[in-house]
């Protein structure tokens, strides 16, 4: 396994909301219609988690980060 800072693992409804956008479903939309969007590293029931560092860095490279915040 790796370590991981608990603070960069991010759901769907955090993704939208690190990236500004309106419905955590645009998240999914994103993971079907973008290859080179973050695989989740885990699943847990019907939720999907990913590392925000990799998520954010996919969203600005595509621009599809709208808000430029970052959770600390």
């Amino acid at each position: 396994g790796r370590l991981v800072d608990l603070d960069e693992l991010v759901d769907a409804m955090e993704i939208a909301h690190r990236t500004g956008v309106a419905r955590p479903q645009v998240v999914h939309d994103w993971r079907r219609r973008h290859q080179a969007f973050p695989k989740p590293i885990a699943r847990i029931g019907n939720v999907h988690i990913w590392l925000w560092p990799e998520v954010e860095q996919w969203a600005r490279s595509t621009g599809s980060l709208v808000r430029a915040e970052t959770a600390n």
